[in-house]
């Protein structure tokens, strides 16, 4: 049977048709579906971990005791993951341990561009590079394959295209595995500098024997055609490759980290002119290079962005089909969404000008006009430590002006420890944790402080104030996301403090509440038309020759908007 699949689906049904039986992970773009779509099949044990370091380790765990484990994550989250991932690439595996890591080029949802493969080699970790569905479906079954034979974790490298694009995938029965013997091998399995001496040396070994047999394995395809061009290209790049309708050699590779150099030497004497097609880094050019082959590659396409079918046909001079301008768009930049729980503190944060460390999630918008009320953001769990060195840089003073940023789900991922080193180090940071009870980015997925696990099971829930006291917080306050005047109240308060603060403000994310709300409207006689609401941001809320107008389609029934007003004249309800 044949089905329709993106590629995150078809990952998922690669885990259930290799035997697979745990999966953790941590939601990221483009990655979080592999595993929400994992937790459907009943035999496969599936789990959000509190972050991606948290997620491999516990597959390690998983693989040592005989099960086929996956993981994954998107690329900054292997950086989260790196310290088990560098060291299980020296113990090896027991059962098959496949992780997948889905790259951004592009940055369609990522604060960087960053590519696998380089941590990969850094690794010495084995990578499979799917072009389509289909093989993102049949290089998990290989994955695990070679992980068993070869006693190593493989990583399968994605990118957004292919994780989100759809092709058609075959559907086959589930291979019935079983759990591998456990045996204790301590010189294996535990890394002290005697045995990670050992093991160093059987990663080397292990990385040669792979290289050399990927052309007994196949895994890498030749296209040959009567040009003298000769291509070389994986992944999402082959079918751009394809696209474009060139007529060349291609050597399309499965394998990206270790490559095969004796098949590349072999197809680069059978071309005059060689170029490499590749996204991101100059990882198989700067091999090639070292081989002493002429190769073309990133001084044509360059290191940043997706790599087009456009452009592939401008490089090889192929004609490029000329359409008519398309019609200009308003720009869309991203804002929150209408009925948001984050809109209420940046408003504030604005009006108080606070400096503002800022975190990623939803909450991330607050540094878009109107309000412009986040200072820097740069990784998950960040917001809290930059916090606590702007004061330690310019005195407790300066940072009664300075607040910390980070919303329910990075709290958990990564923000704990760094509100343990405020607190430890005598600092004096006022962290605001945004409580939406989710982690809406990426689509609204449980965590360890909503109470329900993946598979929807009741759980435990974390009590996060509870936390923050445990933790030695001194002051800790939570309010009414939506009452404004409690959050400007906390605000002045808590940042007057020379000690840590923490301020939790509580409201779900509209998106989860299914029940209709009443809208506002704005009475135009009363209306001065002064803007005040449209400093909120709310795209429900639109200027009008007159008076504010509120579109009743998308507002969302918060009533910041009323809160704000000074001539009461938005009202609940009528008009």
């Amino acid at each position: 049977m044949k089905k329709l699949m993106l590629g995150n689906e078809a990952i998922a049904r690669g885990v259930y048709e290799s035997g697979a039986t745990v999966a953790v992970a941590y939601p990221g773009t483009p990655s979080t579906e592999i595993t929400e779509i994992i937790a459907k099949y009943d035999d496969i044990y599936a789990e959000w971990a509190p972050n991606e370091k948290v997620a491999l380790e516990v597959a390690i765990g998983s693989s040592f005791g005989g099960a086929r484990s996956v993981a994954a994550m998107k690329h900054v989250g292997l950086n989260v993951a790196a310290d088990p991932l560098f060291t299980v690439a020296y113990t090896g595996v027991n059962a098959g341990l496949v992780i997948f890591v889905a790259d951004d080029p592009g940055m369609h949802s990522s604060q960087n561009e960053q590519d696998t493969r380089l941590i990969a080699r850094a690794a010495n970790v084995p990578v499979l590079e799917p072009a389509d569905s289909m093989e993102c479906k049949e290089y998990v079954k290989l994955g695990m394959e070679l992980s068993e034979k070869y006693d190593t974790p493989i990583i399968i490298r994605l990118t957004t295209r292919v994780s989100h694009s759809q092709g058609t995938v075959e559907i086959c029965d589930k291979e019935e595995i079983g759990l591998k013997e456990y045996k204790k091998d301590i010189q294996k399995y535990v890394m002290t500098p005697a045995n990670a001496r050992v093991r160093h040396k059987v990663v080397e070994e292990r990385m040669n024997r792979l290289a050399g047999d990927i052309k007994t394995l196949g895994l890498y395809s030749i296209e040959k055609s009567e040009s003298k061009i000769g291509i070389i290209t994986s992944g999402i790049c082959y079918q751009y490759v394809k696209e474009s309708g060139i007529e060349a050699n291609i050597l399309k590779l499965a394998m990206v980290n270790p490559l095969p150099l004796d098949v590349i030497k072999e197809f680069a004497d059978t071309v005059e002119t060689l170029y490499i097609v590749e996204e991101l880094e100059p990882v198989i050019e700067e091999q090639v290079r070292a081989l002493q082959i002429d190769a073309k590659g990133k001084v044509l396409f360059g290191r940043q962005g997706e790599i087009t079918v456009r452009q592939i046909k401008n490089v090889f001079g192929i004609e490029v089909e000329s359409a008519a301008a398309p019609k200009a768009l308003p720009v869309r930049p991203p804002v929150l969404c209408p009925g948001c729980p984050h809109r209420s503190f940046y408003t504030v944060l604005k009006k108080l000008k606070l400096t503002a460390m800022g975190d990623i999630g939803c909450y991330t918008l607050g540094s878009m006009a109107p309000h412009s009320a986040m200072d820097a953001c740069v990784c998950m769990g960040a917001s809290i430590g930059m916090a606590h060195g702007m004061e330690k840089a310019r005195g407790k003073e300066f940072s009664k002006n300075v607040v910390g940023i980070i919303g329910d789900s990075t709290f958990m991922h990564s923000g704990i420890t760094g509100l343990i080193d405020v607190v430890y180090n005598r600092g004096a940071a006022t962290i605001i944790i945004a409580d939406n009870s989710t982690t809406g980015m990426t689509g609204h997925q449980h965590h360890p402080a909503t109470g329900k696990t993946l598979k929807g099971e009741d759980a435990y829930a974390i009590d996060i104030p509870a936390l923050c006291r445990a933790i030695g917080v001194p002051n800790v306050v939570v309010i009414d996301a939506y009452d404004m005047k409690a959050v400007e109240k906390a605000l002045r308060e808590e940042t007057a403090k020379d000690e840590p603060s923490v301020i939790i403000t509580k409201a779900p994310c509209k998106l989860l509440i299914k029940e209709k709300w009443e809208t506002y409207n704005v009475c135009e006689d009363d209306c001065t038309n002064c803007g005040l609401c449209l400093n909120l941001g709310c795209p429900a809320i639109q200027k009008g020759e007159k008076a504010a107008r509120i579109n009743e389609a998308l507002c969302a029934g918060c009533g910041l908007c009323e809160s704000v007003c000074k001539k009461g004249a938005i009202n609940k309800g009528g008009k």
